[in-house]
């Protein structure tokens, strides 16, 4: 009641309010959590949260086509540890601060990072084909139908906003008691080892069959196949459904390619970008 009393607010102040009553809601699931997982949107969050989904659901004993929604499978096994998704976006409306070792520094936080000229690129087609007009209002994003490059290299929803998320980060990195970052392309090339850390770092002993399961299920076929079967179901979970299961880019599981963000644009354009990210982004993360 009080997000839709914001839409009637003046604009400025209906934003605020309900970005921080977001960032309320962010911190009371942060204050019940055993883990967190940070990343920018389209860093490959939904990836690994179906990697993490199934093998709780395996292990545990629960519904083995769900993706984990922050506690509802500790509701159903309380072996089961509560992981926060986040991208870190209204916390810090609600907290006042952006201080992200007050905020998160007492829970085990895994970073997902992931190149930001792909991210940017993915975020492009999130914007374009599946982000709500509200969404894009109280995250600043453009109103507008804007090109791709334009968007990618634009300081509102692009790579300059992408870089300052991860400086951020990267400044407080060595002030964390419990982090673990974890790069979007190495879990690519190297699921079942990156994976395992994860797992380890979330208190679990996983077996190789249990991760060669997570793989093979949440491959990006499988999952692109899942999205598919969902796109006529009114009850599938919306993070695996698309748009319009006749415009490949409206899915949520698009491509996953590695560098695939040159393939939409120009050398000379490719060129820009590549200067703006070895000028901006802190080299602890190796993209330069």
């Amino acid at each position: 009641m009080a997000v839709a009393a914001s839409t009637i607010l003046p604009r400025e102040t209906g934003i605020k309010i309900e970005r921080r009553l977001r960032g309320y809601e962010d911190s009371r699931k942060l204050a019940c959590a055993d883990g967190v997982v940070v990343s920018f949107g389209k860093s490959g969050r939904t990836w690994l949260t179906v990697l993490l989904s199934r093998y709780f659901a395996r292990k545990y004993g629960l519904p083995e086509n769900r993706v984990m929604d922050f506690d509802d499978f500790h509701r159903r096994n309380r072996a089961v540890p509560i992981i926060f998704f986040t991208h870190d976006n209204y916390i810090t409306d609600y907290w006042g601060r952006d201080r992200a070792l007050d905020i998160y520094g007492r829970s085990p936080v895994v970073l997902l990072v992931r190149d930001p000229r792909d991210t940017a690129v993915s975020q492009y087609f999130q914007w374009k084909h599946r982000m709500s007009k509200r969404k894009k209002i109280i995250n600043a994003y453009p109103l507008e139908d804007i090109g791709i490059y334009e968007f990618v290299t634009g300081e509102a929803a692009g790579i300059p906003k992408i870089v300052r998320f991860m400086n951020e980060w990267a400044g407080n990195m060595g002030d964390f008691p419990n982090l673990l970052v974890v790069k979007y392309e190495d879990l690519r090339a190297q699921t079942r080892e990156e994976l395992r850390r994860i797992l380890m770092f979330f208190g679990q002993t996983p077996s190789d069959s249990e991760l060669e399961d997570c793989i093979t299920h949440a491959s990006v076929d499988n999952m692109r196949r899942m999205e598919r079967d969902n796109a006529d179901r009114w009850t599938a979970d919306p993070r695996l459904r698309p748009k319009d299961a006749n415009a490949p880019d409206s899915f949520k599981v698009r491509r996953a390619k590695v560098g695939g963000w040159r393939d939409y644009m120009t050398q000379e354009e490719a060129l820009h970008i590549d200067r703006m990210v070895r000028e901006r982004l802190s080299p602890v993360f190796g993209y330069g």
